[in-house]
């Protein structure tokens, strides 16, 4: 499905629209010296934001001539948009940059692009500059909306090309996407994050928070429920923290309640929350809200106030806890989930012990349990008191048993009933039976037919499966 989103900046949008032509040129070009089309492969590492960013980026080589290849192997131009927030999604990519080496050595009219977060730690580029020679192309995520422009660039130079920046106030949104899936769409309302939390690389690649007007969201939200998607995730590092940087500032809870007014939205998703700015007024609008699912991602990180402190998330664990407590007193339905760091410098027995607490008394409905990563620039780097990796996967083991059977016991409570379910795809273990989500964000498996993806459906839940369910629809 490709789009168009909305803009505030027109005319860089229109300086790459004509960059886009220029390189649609060079992609004819090298079609003929093939003899067909030129493929390319987008992969994608890291969250939703990053997702979006790949949607854009495959709309834009589909505008200037490319298609859509499923794997590296059998494209010509392979981009990997890359997520930097721990150490293994690093090593994951130059892993796979040897892959490519080997490819390209077969091919070498083939092209290789790197993007994303991990390009904007200069430590990352020095290191492709160094070892990895063969890569084209090298930009960050200020300048993904130039990428048209870049790859004019590459096309006329016979060596690598590395536009990085270190910030920008620009957004620019009307570039062509290319949608993953036809009935749902996430949508950017802001960009970068003024947290600073002591372990996180997020606000030095991303930059500083920039929220995009709200007329223009609407208007992309609008130009989607036309196109016929029917569920919208609105994304941002913070998106509580949304509109207090516009000319004229708005609250992220009234934003929703606009974008609840428009037509053919039958759901609403929004991530992440950053605890300390979740507001009553946005409790108060999901609480009266028919369209806003029952899910709340609300990360907790740790439950220790030492901890706590030592992270900079400017809350505590009794503070968390009495939010919890007002969001299930006003939605009894609501699945709330949580992002947890096993091993933050100077962790004890005992801060363990207390993030374990706090799993228990919140019940969570699923939690994305991590190993610390340490960040090169982040102040926690540089703290002492490093936990032995054997302690820290102990610990790990320990929480993880917990929200896992806090987890199954809280997904056990549905069983047997009948909830409404958006069905996404065919499911990947049995082609016989779809896949839905439900509006509280659990999966359910059930016996359909492929027509039905997009739709909405009644679905009995049959029998809890710890994380999923399997069902059948109730006509």
């Amino acid at each position: 499905m490709t789009g168009y989103t909305s803009t505030n900046d027109e005319k860089e949008s229109a300086l790459q629209r004509e960059y886009m032509r220029q390189a649609a040129d060079y992609t004819e070009r090298l079609g003929k010296k093939l003899g067909r089309k030129p493929r390319y492969c987008v992969v994608t590492f890291g969250c939703q934001m990053n997702a979006r960013d790949s949607e854009k980026l495959s709309g834009i080589l589909e505008r200037i001539g490319y298609l859509p290849a499923a794997r590296e192997e059998d494209a010509d131009l392979v981009v990997y948009n890359t997520c930097t927030v721990r150490d293994n999604a690093n090593q994951r990519v130059y892993g796979r940059l040897g892959y490519l080496k080997s490819l390209k050595s077969k091919k070498p009219h083939m092209k290789i692009a790197l993007c994303g977060c991990m390009m904007q730690e200069q430590n990352v580029i020095d290191r492709i500059r160094e070892s990895y020679r063969f890569v084209d192309l090298v930009f960050g995520t200020h300048n993904l909306y130039k990428f048209a422009q870049l790859l004019v660039s590459m096309f006329e130079s016979g060596g690598m090309i590395v536009d990085i920046w270190q910030e920008t106030d620009r957004i620019v949104e009307d570039l062509p996407v290319s949608r993953k899936y036809p009935y749902k769409s996430g949508v950017n309302i802001m960009f970068g994050c003024n947290n600073f939390c002591s372990y996180c690389i997020v606000p030095y690649v991303r930059g500083r928070e920039r929220s995009r007007d709200p007329d223009e969201i609407l208007r992309e939200i609008e130009a989607l429920a036309a196109d016929g998607v029917v569920e919208v995730m609105l994304l941002g590092q913070n998106v509580n923290s949304y509109g207090r940087n516009l000319k004229h500032p708005l609250s992220f809870a009234r934003l929703l309640r606009r974008v609840e007014q428009i037509d053919g939205v039958r759901r609403i998703r929004f991530m992440t929350s950053h605890p300390k700015d979740l507001s009553e007024e946005l409790i108060d609008v999901m609480k009266d809200s028919s369209k806003i699912c029952r899910h709340l991602h609300l990360p907790l990180q740790a439950g220790s106030d030492r901890i706590l402190r030592a992270m900079n998330r400017r809350y505590t664990r009794e503070q968390y806890l009495a939010l919890t407590d007002r969001i299930k007193t006003a939605m009894p339905d609501i699945s709330l989930t949580t992002d947890l760091i096993v091993g933050f410098p100077g962790e004890t027995a005992e801060d363990v012990a207390q993030t374990i607490d706090m799993v228990q008394r919140v019940e969570y409905d699923n939690a994305y349990t991590f190993l610390y990563s340490k960040r090169t620039g982040t102040p926690a780097a540089a703290m002492p008191d490093t936990v032995p990796a054997e302690t820290v996967r102990e610990n790990f083991d320990r929480l993880l048993k917990v929200v896992q059977d806090t987890a199954r016991k809280r997904a056990a409570r549905m069983q047997g009933q009948v909830m409404e379910a958006l069905v996404e795809e065919v499911n990947e273990q049995d082609g016989s039976l779809m896949t839905g989500r439900l509006s509280n964000n659990m999966l359910v498996h059930f016996p359909a037919d492929s027509g039905l993806i997009g739709r909405f459906v009644d679905v009995s839940l049959d029998v809890c499966h710890g994380f999923y369910y399997t069902g059948h629809i109730v006509s």
